[in-house]
């Protein structure tokens, strides 16, 4: 039976050694070192311990618990790790439904939400951060991921239903657009109206489908140049195929308003609300208009259009900032015309021939009687939606905009590096994952990425060596900060913290 004798040496120093006892001799297995001190002499002895359990693979049947002794002289700090970010991203990711999916796009999208970055930093963040070894390989990997996008989808709309109870009877739909860092263009990656004032480069075009409270369902991407109008009627059609139960009012910006796209959602019906654009309304309509409302503040009318009803209704608020907004225009105006030049950008400027230039009177006068004046079209009749219910459903069109703005400035969705086709459409499934988590996490919580992030960033793991032994201690910063936040109940019910 092996064990841990001590012996003096010629210096002075006390040696410990694992002998064996063969009859009345004693046979040295290992020499472990020897020390002056006290506390290296226990230090010693516990590295002796350790020797004799991994030598002879025994285990006692009464374990004596192991001595935690870590004494400061001989501490190093060989890391500092952040496994307490990851495993809290993970839990969430596990209650979206995602746990499932490819490790790959997870841990991808995970990292969108710590720290945005290309996929080569990536990978090496990955390693940094959590010790999670991807080869520079993922890039073969990455355009297949995309196969994974219509389970995706199914799972962020079971979450929107059991988590949230979102029953949609509304949902929202707007684009966005996604520049490149390059000048090249081809079938998808194409010079278009651009959201990002990138107008020189190309682009694509992304719909996004979310609910009445901003939960992301569905998204398409679409090529640069696609008409933002074109894109809603495939995004909205393939949804109602998935999900046959449900039957959703559509609402939208003006943007997706035209005789065409109206007609087609009409013999679909399929109910919308959709912002009017009056200012190509004719001036018999606007008068009518302007007269029943009378510049009253929270005034409502209606009136039947070949679009369905036409809802409009007049805010003191609104009527002065567009006033002011329109004298400038105005005067930019008058400023092109004592100049006898056209002006591009000069809205209110009429050209007559090549040198003489006038003031649009006509122009101004329609766009005075708008004033604080905005309008919806909706084939929904009152008796079905009242117009304040009706005006106040367009208004949660705020909350997809916050989810583009989300997704570009949090999770930096663009610039886009990609070329090939798969691997772009597969870098916007990364940024759609991420943006699951992080509206689940927002809506959860009341709390922005950048606080969350923060919050659980600032609980780390710092990893200390004993420098003799070679034993390594992990102390756990404070936790105060997280548990007095509205992280405290997600991460006591994820078994992170303590109860």
């Amino acid at each position: 039976m092996l064990s841990i004798r001590k012996v003096k040496t010629k210096s002075g120093s006390i040696a410990i050694q694992v002998v064996i006892y063969q009859g009345h001799k004693s046979k040295i297995i290992k020499h472990i070192g020897s020390s002056k001190e006290e506390e290296g002499l226990l230090a010693l002895q516990q590295k002796g311990k350790e020797f004799i359990k991994e030598y002879t693979g025994e285990h006692s049947l009464f374990p004596e618990p192991q001595e935690k002794i870590l004494f400061v002289d001989r501490g190093e700090c060989i890391s500092v790790t952040h496994q307490f970010a990851r495993r809290f991203l993970l839990c969430c990711a596990k209650e979206c439904g995602l746990a499932e999916i490819d490790p790959l796009l997870l841990d991808l999208s995970i990292m969108r939400l710590i720290e945005p970055a290309s996929k080569l930093r990536t990978i090496w963040l990955l390693s940094h951060y959590f010790g999670i070894t991807y080869s520079q390989r993922i890039y073969r990997k990455i355009p297949k991921l995309i196969e994974q996008k219509t389970e995706i989808e199914k799972r962020a709309y079971t979450l929107a239903v059991k988590k949230f109870n979102e029953q949609f009877y509304f949902i929202l739909y707007d684009v966005t657009t996604l520049y490149f860092e390059t000048f090249k263009s081809d079938e998808l990656r194409i010079e278009g109206f651009s959201k990002d004032n990138k107008p020189q480069q190309p682009q694509v075009v992304i719909g996004l489908l979310v609910t009445h409270s901003g939960f992301p369902l569905m998204y398409e991407v679409f090529p640069g140049n696609t008409f933002e109008g074109k894109t809603m009627l495939p995004i909205i059609e393939k949804f109602i195929s998935g999900h046959k139960k449900t039957k959703p009012i559509i609402v939208a910006d003006a943007a997706m308003l035209s005789e065409e796209r109206l007609e087609e959602l009409k013999e679909k019906k399929i109910s919308y609300i959709v912002g009017a654009r009056l200012a190509n309304a004719n001036l018999v309509l606007v008068k009518q208009i302007h007269n029943r409302l009378q510049d009253k503040d929270g005034a409502i009318v209606r009136f039947p259009s070949i679009h369905g009803d036409l809802i409009c209704d007049f805010s003191a608020k609104r009527y002065k900032k567009q006033l002011n907004d329109l004298n400038k225009q105005i005067k930019k105006a008058e400023e092109f015309v004592a100049k006898k030049s056209s002006g591009k950008r000069a809205k209110f400027v009429k050209k007559l021939s090549k040198e003489a230039v006038e003031l649009n009177k006509a122009l101004i006068e329609k766009h005075k009687l708008l004033l604080g004046i905005k309008g919806y079209c909706t084939n929904i009749t009152e008796s079905d939606l009242s117009n304040q219910e009706t005006i106040a459903r367009y208004y949660n069109l705020w909350r997809i905009e916050q989810s583009f703005r989300m997704s570009k400035s949090d999770l930096q969705t663009r610039p886009i590096f990609h070329r090939k086709e798969d691997a772009i459409r597969s870098h916007v499934l990364i940024c759609f994952v991420a943006l699951i988590i992080e509206k689940y996490l927002e809506l959860s919580t009341n709390l922005s990425l950048r606080k969350i992030r923060d919050l659980i960033w600032g609980i780390t793991e710092t990893h200390i060596q004993d420098k003799l032994t070679k034993k390594i201690f992990i102390f756990s910063s404070p936790t105060n900060d997280i548990m007095s936040s509205s992280l405290a109940e997600l991460a006591k019910n994820w078994k992170l913290l303590p109860h």
